[in-house]
């Protein structure tokens, strides 16, 4: 009975640790993502400023 418990408390604190772990990573996944897109209209910003000045 003893194992069992220990094996309970285990896969508790394993599942607990799991779903801190996934929360933390999804919301780093996310702030790539927004960075990402920042970055992306920047670039496409800074392009078409240099094809303006190019033309002039």
């Amino acid at each position: 009975m003893r194992g069992l418990m220990m094996l309970a408390v285990v896969l508790v604190v394993l599942w607990v640790v799991g779903v801190l772990f996934f929360k933390i990573v999804g919301f780093a996944i996310h702030l790539l993502l927004i960075a990402g897109i920042i970055l992306l209209i920047l670039a496409v910003v800074r392009r078409g400023a240099n094809a303006v000045r190019r033309r002039v």
